[in-house]
């Protein structure tokens, strides 16, 4: 049986739930680590032992977080694989597809709205290291993979055999990918969600030429 301890402002708190927040703790550290790092000398240009004794933790303490520096800038929060999934599912019933992805999609990007700063630079980091597109087209493909059989549960369709799950996904994988282009930068041109709801906007209209 788990002890408990309580403090003035929570309610108990196990010694497994302690725990999880210290992992969940130590994982931000290093993120954080790796993107102030990356950010002052490029990703190619440091190593794991600099991120770890950065973040205060040994070389071995990183891996139990991350495979690698490459992860720990592109995948930070270590979010659930399926959080599209989650978040769609928890969608009214009534909204159609693209809809019920739109809500979906503004909740999620809610997080990097609110970590405006860290993920303004995260996509410099990125755009500056040539080296990180095979892991981010790999990280692509399977985000879209995993949109796909979400929407293929909403639609009652099948993800490997039908198109609409499948097109659909990309659509809004590529929707997600301009709008956080046309985020970054000095010259940003709006908060995240409103580019997303531009993008998609433009796509369920048919994509009209422009006037």
């Amino acid at each position: 049986m788990h002890s408990v301890q309580r403090t003035w402002w929570s309610a108990p708190v196990t010694e497994t739930g302690l725990r999880e927040r210290k992992k969940l703790d130590t994982r931000r550290a290093l993120a954080a680590a790796t993107l102030r790092l990356a950010g002052e000398h490029g990703l190619s240009a440091i190593t794991v032992e600099q991120i770890a004794s950065e973040a205060g933790v040994s070389y071995r303490t990183f891996f139990n977080h991350f495979s690698g520096k490459e992860e720990a800038l592109l995948r930070p929060d270590g979010a659930d694989d399926d959080r599209f999934g989650t978040l769609l599912d928890q969608q009214d019933a009534a909204l159609p597809p693209l809809a019920a992805a739109r809500a979906a999609l503004h909740a999620d990007l809610a997080v990097v709205e609110a970590e405006r700063e860290d993920w303004q630079l995260r996509l410099t980091v990125i755009a500056a290291d040539q080296e990180l597109l095979p892991r981010l087209v790999e990280l692509g493909a399977a985000n879209e993979r995993r949109m796909a059989q979400a929407l293929a549960r909403r639609t009652g369709l099948d993800a490997e055999r039908d198109l609409y799950p499948q097109l659909l996904a990309a659509v809004l994988g590529c929707a997600v990918r301009v709008a956080l282009s046309r985020w970054h930068g000095p010259a940003a041109r709006g908060p995240l969600a409103a580019l997303l709801d531009e993008a998609l906007d433009a796509v369920a209209a048919g994509l009209p030429a422009p006037r």
